[in-house]
């Protein structure tokens, strides 16, 4: 198929879309769904639209151009005006083929970042808290709802595993590409020598899914109750308020016992369980793919080392796409780290360019 018939495929559909919504006979499921359609085609057709208006004005300019008995005026003003529109048509193409590009379904929903300290002891552990942290104040900075769900940290205030909720607009179309290993360069702060030491913390990005998304029935799990309790064995409460989940069908496990009523703590574990039990059914589509993307960003495969933060130097590395930013301080407190994502989301859309 042809880019024209790609194109008009696309106001086709949007104009049946548009006369579907105007008729006023649809169910408001159907007026739901349809709104949201119309509202992912309506930026295409505006770009179809500018993109053919100006290959027709350069089509007309060209036209003038080679009639031998145009006036001069005419072919100067339409030789001034196919070069400038010669010079719109490439950026009009690209912006259309990416708005071309299919849509992550789960770009717009919401997220659980799962924190965890890995390879370093004490100060894996400090090095999650401080990964925990920088994408709390991105969440504030961009707007969004951050909500603790579950917090472990050792003796030192350092995160032994964390998750987190997070709320707004396109929340896992960001984060999506932080799935990963972390790696810290750095002198701890229990090291007396000044050596730099190397630890790493894992991070994991789930798109938050409703009931409806994934399909769990209630003799798939095994609910467990049982005494909370805090760092060292201390007890928390005198009552079984913790819950752990199991979900039979995959062996997934969820804990939750920072809330003191055992419903709570229910609810949040089914919450992250759910969005779990998800990724784990589309990374196994994903891997009964036959050609997968080089850069798998944002599925979940958290086997590599995606980042590097060298204190001594202030250098952040991301290995995925070589790119290296002397501001460490700013990403950590998450001023900057914008300027990562945003390099990532390029990638991205190049490499689903290129298949395109």
């Amino acid at each position: 198929m042809s880019m024209n018939d790609k194109l008009d495929q696309v106001l086709e559909r949007h104009k049946a879309v548009s006369e579907s919504l105007a008729s006023g006979s649809l169910e408001p499921t159907e007026i739901t769904s349809l709104s949201k359609e119309l509202s992912q085609l309506e930026p295409i057709a505006r770009g179809i639209g500018e993109l053919r208006t100006v290959e027709t004005s350069l089509m007309e300019a060209e036209e003038i151009l080679a009639d031998p008995n145009a006036d001069a005026d005419m072919k100067e003003l339409a030789q001034e005006e196919a070069i400038e529109l010669k010079k719109a048509l490439p950026d009009l193409e690209h912006a259309l083929r990416i708005l071309l590009i299919p849509k992550d379904e789960m770009d717009e929903r919401n997220a659980i970042i799962e924190v965890r300290s890995g390879t370093g002891g004490d100060e894996a552990a400090l090095f999650a808290g401080d990964l925990l942290r920088m994408y709390q104040r991105y969440a504030e900075l961009k707007g969004w709802k951050f909500e603790m769900m579950s917090l472990s940290e050792n003796e030192l205030g350092g995160v032994k595993d964390a998750s987190a909720a997070i709320t707004g607009k396109d929340v896992f179309s960001r984060l999506k590409f932080e799935s990963g290993v972390h790696r810290v360069q750095r002198v701890p702060a229990t090291e007396s020598q000044g050596r730099v030491h190397t630890s790493a913390a894992t991070v994991a990005v789930l798109a938050e899914v409703e009931e409806v998304d994934v399909e769990m029935h209630a003799n798939d799990l095994r609910v467990d109750y049982y005494r909370a309790s805090g760092p060292g064995g201390q007890s928390v409460n005198t009552t079984d308020s913790a819950v752990r989940i199991t979900h039979l069908p995959t062996g997934i496990v969820v804990q939750q016992q920072d809330e003191k009523s055992q419903h709570k703590n229910k609810a949040k574990a089914l919450r992250i369980l759910r969005a779990r039990v998800y990724e784990y059914e589309q990374d196994k589509i994903n891997a009964e793919r036959a050609a997968e993307r080089k850069q798998q960003i944002g599925s979940g495969d958290r086997s590599e080392r995606i980042r590097t933060y060298n204190f001594p130097q202030g250098r952040l590395t991301d290995h995925r796409i070589n790119l290296t930013l002397y501001k460490l301080d700013k990403v950590l407190e998450g001023s900057a780290l914008d300027e990562v994502v945003d390099a990532l989301v390029t990638e991205d859309q190049a490499a689903k360019l290129s298949e395109f």
